[in-house]
């Protein structure tokens, strides 16, 4: 089912999935009037403290989606791991956006670089692995080091194995859950940026700067714009994110993680949903990731992606978060924080934004 025509302020829309980027597309959605129910399995989940409504049951509750499609007029996720059987249950009874199958897609990354690959853009060397045999054979054509990861669900660096030349195959495997993998040439890049993109319902595409994003123990740390990147390969990375985002009939926000080195561009990964790389556009730009992927699965037109301010995004980890005395004191700080109770290493509390005036 396809939106016939744009949401007018005052319609509610549903959003898969009460986390943090939940809660962020519930506010930007409250400054254009739209209401959000939150439906989530979670009793706990950030996004219900700022929702006008929501929904407490597991994903595949049927009668609890059936009667959460009846009570909105649109609906849309803000993580890529909601099971892709309630995106397949939904458009029947309301509008989805982004569609279930950019969703499965993404999901399984062997179906993601068959997909990036077909398009022509360049991706790292991969094969699908189901055995210690075939990672064997697999080590064989593409060598030492690799990196062994679960086809589905792994995030933060969690559910995959650096296999070093001293690591057995079945010690990797092992370190999985023997879950179905994907083996991946390792890559020496210099940078890993991404792009922050959108598509409207009319195939209008916006593309957000460029930001050069540094990890820390597998983990978002900081995202800083402008990247330094060569400009003409900043406008390649723009240009893949559109390719993407059409080939798959996507509407909505999607980020595009990317290598940069010698070799030029190679999409890491697809994420079809907003994106941690791009929370520096809550305070560098008019309209923020958030705000854009409520007007385009709304129906809206799509903001001016353009950023007025130089911007580094930094993470607040665990109990980094103590810090929002400090950092809402400082001037030209944007402090966002997720309305999380429970401080755990490496869980994600909040955000800030230093800004400083763009550079010509």
């Amino acid at each position: 089912m396809r939106l016939e025509k744009p949401l007018p302020p005052g319609s509610t829309i549903g959003i898969l999935g009460g986390g943090q980027l939940g809660r962020m597309l519930t506010l930007a959605a409250a400054r254009l009037g739209i209401k959000c129910h939150i439906y989530a399995p979670e009793v706990d989940s950030p996004a219900f403290q700022v929702a006008a409504a929501h929904s407490i049951a597991p994903y595949d509750d049927w009668e609890a989606l059936a009667r959460f499609a009846a009570s909105v007029e649109l609906v849309t996720y803000e993580f890529e791991n909601v099971p892709v059987a309630p995106a397949a249950f939904l458009p029947a009874r309301v509008p989805l956006a982004p569609n279930a199958e950019a969703l499965a897609t993404a999901q399984d990354r062997v179906s993601e670089k068959t997909f990036i690959s077909g398009l022509g853009i360049a991706v790292a060397p991969f094969a699908a692995v189901n055995s210690v045999a075939e990672l064997d054979e697999a080590l064989v054509r593409m060598g030492r080091p690799a990196i062994l990861k679960t086809r589905r669900f792994g995030y933060d660096g969690k559910g995959q194995s650096k296999i070093d030349r001293q690591k057995a195959a079945a010690t990797a495997l092992a370190e999985i859950d023997l879950a179905p993998a994907i083996l991946e040439g390792f890559v020496s890049f210099d940078h890993e940026v991404s792009v922050i993109a959108a598509r409207g319902w009319d195939g209008a595409v916006a593309v957000y700067d460029v930001p050069l994003n540094r990890h820390e123990n597998h983990i978002l740390a900081t995202s800083t714009v402008p990247c330094g990147l060569d400009p003409a390969l900043e406008a390649e990375a723009k240009a893949i994110a559109a390719r993407i985002l059409t080939a798959l009939d996507y509407i909505g926000v999607m980020g595009i993680e990317l290598f940069a080195g010698q070799f030029g561009l190679m999409v890491n990964e697809i994420a079809p949903r907003v994106h941690n790389s791009g929370h520096w556009t809550m305070d560098a730009c008019l309209v923020s990731q958030f705000e854009q992927h409520i007007r385009a699965v709304c129906g809206w037109p799509l903001g001016d992606p353009a950023r007025h301010s130089d911007v580094v995004m930094t993470n607040l980890l665990g109990e980094a978060m103590q810090e929002w005395q400090r950092l809402a004191r400082e001037p030209g700080v944007g402090l966002h924080l997720y309305g999380k109770t429970e401080a755990r290493r490496g869980r994600k509390m909040g955000h800030y934004n230093r800004l400083t005036p763009r550079q010509a």
